[in-house]
């Protein structure tokens, strides 16, 4: 009984399937974030590598990382979070991991993933 009355109420919180972003781990994404500064409402765009996705439901979250002025930056985002205003897939990557976590320890070329091609004749049909 508990579980149901759980799941009613994530489900308010939750986006719609049109409205979730669909990306991978390993995608090179720029997330779009409403930032509130007084009165005046601005976006903000973080992009970044995709290095880990966790949880379920609304409390689903993922986890990009960046490299500004030679030092790693991540930042967790939720999935259905109201600040999100969309997320671009820039490239994808292949990658045999579900967490990426080893590119932490890398640095300059290494970091570097190799880039998934979407096949043309998929794409036609």
């Amino acid at each position: 009984m508990s579980q149901q009355t759980m799941n009613l109420v994530e489900q308010t919180t939750m986006k719609s399937e049109g409205d979730t972003p669909q990306f991978e781990i390993g995608d090179t994404i720029d997330v779009h974030t409403k930032i509130l500064e007084g009165e005046k409402e601005r976006i903000q765009i973080f992009n970044g590598v995709v290095i880990a996705r966790s949880g379920a439901g609304s409390r689903e979250m993922f986890t990009v990382r960046r490299i500004v002025a030679g030092e790693g930056v991540e930042r967790k985002f939720p999935v259905h979070s109201p600040r999100i205003a969309k997320v671009e897939v820039k490239r994808s990557g292949v990658v045999r991991r579900a967490k990426l976590y080893f590119l932490r320890d890398r640095v300059g070329k290494a970091v570097r993933l190799k880039e998934r091609r979407l096949d043309q004749r998929k794409k036609s049909s």
